[in-house]
C-alpha cells in the first residue's frame, strides 16, 4: 500500500479526473441519498459510496480544475485544506484516474499473475458461495433429460449473461452434459476486459492460464501439456499467458459453476480467453488469420475423444447502452432476424460463412460469442450443432437489449 504522501497533494496542479469507467448510481439508505460506486474491474474499495450532496463537487473533478480553482468557484464554501482531503479520499479509494490508481491497479494485477489460483471472483452475488447451497442452486436449474438416439455431445455453446437473467437457459443448456464425463475441459470464451490491457494483448488474441480455478466446493487443476504446449508456440499462435484479463472475467468461471456440479468426477481444464477479431473484417489473410490458423491447428491435437469444449459467449447487443441512437425495442425485429442467420450459420458449422455474415456490417449489433465460437469452427468446420434455445433479454429502463442462446454440437 502507498503511502499518503503518494496520493495527490497539490493544491496548484489540476486534480486528475474521475474515472469513465466507474458508475454512479443513486440509492437510499435509511432515507439518507447517496451516490454509490461500481466498478467492474475490481480496483474501487467494496462498497463505497459518498453522500449525494458531493455530486456538484465530484462535477468540478474532470483533469482541468485545481483545488484552487475549484475552492474559487464555490465561493469558498470549504477550505482547500477540506478539499484536498476530500480528493485524497477518492484517491485512496481509487475513483480517479490518478498516479496512484495507476500504481495500485498494476501492482494488483502483477500480484494476480504471480498467484497460483483464480478466486471465484463472483462468488456471494451472481451465485452461492457455501458449496452445499450452489450444489442445491445448480441441481434446481437442471431439468430432467435424456440424451436422444444415444448422441454423446462434444461442444457446448452457451451464455455468460448474468446466471439470474438466464438461468432457464444455463439449465437447459447444461443439462445435455450430465451423461457424459470428459477428462479434460477445454473453455473458449470471451474476453470481455483484454482492452483493458492493450499493450499485453496486442497481436495475442488467444489468453491463457495455468492457474487452478476455485469454485466453492472445487478446485479445478489446469492441464499444464496443453496450456505449456500452446505457451511453446508463442507468439506465432496470438496465445499468452499473461493472464491479468482472467482476474475478474465471468465468461469462464459461470461455466464452470456448472460444469463443476454436473461433472463430480476429477477433470483438467484449458481455460482460453479469447479477444476482439475485428482485424478479420478488414483482412482474411492477414496476421490475426493466421494466428488463428496457427492456434486452432496446434489446439486441435489435443482434442480427443475424452475432451469437451465449452463455448462461452452471448448474442447481440443493442440500444442507447451500447451507443445506438435507437432503442432497443425498435431494433429488436432486425437484430432477432440477424441473430437466427447468425445461429443457423452456427449450427452448420460452416465458418467462413459466419464470418461473412458478422463482416458484413462490421459486427454492428456487437455478437460477444462471436471469437470463441469461430475459434471452435476453425478447429472442427463443417461441425454440426442443435439449437437448445434463444432468448431476447429487454432492459428496458436503459432502452437496451442482450440476446443469447445455446448451441449443441
Amino acid at each position: 500500500m502507498l503511502r499518503n504522501k503518494q496520493l495527490f497533494h497539490s493544491t496548484t496542479e489540476p486534480v486528475p479526473p474521475l474515472r469513465r469507467d466507474l458508475q454512479m448510481i443513486p440509492i437510499e439508505d435509511n432515507g439518507r441519498k447517496l451516490l454509490y460506486f461500481h466498478d467492474s474491474m475490481g480496483y474501487l474499495s467494496e462498497n463505497f459510496a459518498l453522500d449525494a450532496n458531493v455530486q456538484p463537487l465530484l462535477q468540478m473533478i474532470t483533469g482541468e480544475l485545481s483545488i484552487d480553482d475549484i475552492h474559487k468557484q464555490i465561493d469558498g464554501s470549504l477550505s482547500t485544506e477540506n478539499l484536498l482531503d476530500f480528493v485524497q479520499l477518492l484517491d485512496q479509494h481509487r475513483l480517479l484516474h490518478s498516479e496512484y490508481f495507476h500504481f495500485y491497479s498494476d501492482q494488483l494485477d502483477q500480484d494476480f499473475e504471480k498467484g497460483e489460483a483464480r478466486e471465484a471472483f463472483l462468488a456471494g452475488n451472481s451465485y452461492p458461495n457455501n458449496a452445499e447451497q450452489l450444489q442445491t442452486f445448480v441441481s434446481e436449474l437442471l431439468p430432467d433429460f435424456e440424451q436422444e438416439n444415444g448422441k454423446i455431445p462434444s461442444a457446448l455453446y452457451a451464455p455468460h449473461i448474468e446466471i439470474s437473467v438466464g438461468k432457464k437457459l444455463y439449465g437447459e443448456a447444461f443439462s445435455h452434459l450430465k451423461k457424459i464425463a470428459p477428462k479434460r475441459v477445454v473453455i473458449l470464451a470471451t474476453s470481455h476486459y483484454a482492452n483493458y490491457y492493450y499493450r499485453f494483448y496486442d497481436g495475442l488474441p488467444f489468453i491463457g492460464s495455468q492457474k487452478m480455478f476455485k469454485i466453492p466446493g472445487r478446485i479445478l487443476s489446469p492441464d499444464l501439456e496443453v496450456i505449456q504446449a500452446l505457451d511453446s508456440e508463442s507468439p506465432e499462435n496470438g496465445f499468452t499467458l499473461k493472464d491479468r484479463a482472467h482476474r475478474i472475467e465471468h465468461s469462464i468461471e459461470f461455466h464452470l459453476v456448472f460444469a463443476s456440479q454436473i461433472w463430480q468426477h476429477d477433470f483438467k481444464i484449458v481455460p482460453i480467453l479469447i479477444s476482439g477479431f475485428d482485424d478479420l473484417y478488414y483482412s482474411q489473410t492477414g496476421d490475426l488469420a493466421k494466428k488463428i490458423e496457427h492456434f486452432t491447428t496446434q489446439l486441435k491435437s489435443f482434442i480427443d475423444e475424452e475432451t469437451f469444449v465449452l463455448i462461452s459467449g452471448d448474442l447481440s447487443h443493442v440500444g442507447q447502452k451500447f451507443g445506438d441512437r435507437e432503442p432497443a425495442n425498435i431494433l429488436r425485429e432486425k437484430v432477432e432476424q440477424s441473430d437466427k442467420q447468425f445461429l443457423d450459420l452456427s449450427e452448420i458449422g460452416n465458418p467462413d460463412h459466419l464470418l461473412n455474415h458478422v463482416k458484413r456490417d462490421y459486427d454492428s449489433t456487437r455478437i460477444c460469442g462471436f471469437p470463441p465460437l469461430y475459434t471452435y469452427l476453425n478447429i472442427f468446420p463443417d461441425k454440426k450443432g442443435e439449437l437448445l434455445n434463444y432468448f431476447w433479454w429487454d432492459e428496458k429502463e436503459q432502452n437496451s437489449a442482450v440476446s443469447f442462446g445455446s448451441i449443441l454440437f
